[in-house]
Order: C-alpha cells, then structure tokens, then sequence
C-alpha cells in the first residue's frame, strides 16, 4: 500500500519552484522526506504537522460533539471552536511549507562562495538574514501550538465525553510541539550574530 502511494505521488505534480509541497502529498512522502538526508523538511517542519494533527483532533471532538441533544447548552461554544481548530489547522499547515522554504534559503546561503572578502561579506550577510527568518516561523509555529494547546483544553471540558481522549492526545501533542519549535527558534537566535 505504501509502495502504491509512493508510485501515485510521483506521478503528481505537485512541485513548486524546486520545493515540494508537502500538505498536497500523501504523509508518507513528508516522512520519507524527512528520514532522509536533506537538511528539509526538519524540524520545525514536523513541529508544524504534530500542532496541525493536534488541531485536527480538537475538530473532530468538535465535530463528534455538534448536533448532540446532551451538549445542546455548548453548541455556539463548540462551533467557535470548530471554526478556531480549522483556522489554526490551516495556519500550521502553511507554516509546514514555509519552514521548508525558509530552511532551504538557509542552506542556499551556507552553500555561496567565500573564495574572496567581497564573497565572504555577501555570504555572511546572506546567513544571517535567513537565520533571522528561519527564527521567525518555527515562533509562529510555537504560538499557533500554544493555541491550539488551549483549544484542546476546552475541548475536553465541554466536548463529547466519548473524545475526552483525543482531546488529551490533541493537548500532549500541540505542547510537545510548541516545545519543539520554541527549540528550534533558540538554535537559530544563538546563531544569529546581531540579536
């Protein structure tokens, strides 16, 4: 099956600029991608993907929970949270893909020329800006989880008591994820020399 996968994927395109899509393709090809040896996705990339399966989980006890005569007193509370969980899906989604491209134009700038002072310049001028940038996203990346992390906690107070346990999952998952990407943002500012 996962073969199959592989074979259907390859036949897509679904490759912008050099850069794979990765929330268009199947999972496993984000996986193979990322247990090889590119330097992306990394990461903040799968930091991204746990905080974005987090807020799918705080969708579906939403969505478990919605039309349910028992839950009827929270149904304006529990579609909130459905249109906040999606929202947040959708915005780390996205910042899977741009964790890429950012670390892709890092490692474009340790890969320039230095042979000359001019090139050298130019080079370290080149790393620093994208560090500063790869700093950025796996950030947003951390608050976004924070979010959905709070999100999940009221998913369990409120939502369907048969998904308490998804929304716990959901909970573990965003913090480990916010954890994650708040590593990533301090590895990059400690490489940033201008902080």
């Amino acid at each position: 099956m996962v073969e199959l996968c592989r074979e259907k994927c390859d036949n897509q395109d679904l490759d912008r600029g050099g850069l794979t899509m990765y929330v268009e393709k199947p999972m496993v090809v984000f996986l193979d991608k990322l247990a090889s040896r590119s330097p992306e996705p990394g990461g903040g990339s799968a930091s991204a993907l746990v905080g974005a399966v987090g807020a799918a989980l705080v969708s579906m006890v939403a969505n478990l929970t919605l039309g349910k005569e028992k839950y009827a007193d929270v149904q304006d509370r529990i579609e909130e949270l459905l249109r906040e969980s999606e929202a947040l899906r959708a915005d780390l989604q996205a910042l899977l893909q741009r964790d890429t491209e950012v670390y892709a134009d890092v490692s474009a700038a340790y890969k320039l020329p230095r042979d000359t002072e001019d090139q050298t310049a130019e080079r370290n001028a080149r790393i620093q800006e994208a560090l500063k940038k790869a700093t950025e996203v796996p950030f947003e990346i951390a608050e976004k989880c924070l979010q959905v992390a709070r999100l999940s906690e009221t998913a369990a107070e409120i939502g369907n008591v048969g998904a308490v346990s998804d929304a716990g999952v959901a909970v573990l998952l965003a913090e480990a994820a916010a954890q994650s990407a708040a590593l990533n943002v301090k590895i990059n500012v400690n490489s940033i020399e201008d902080r």
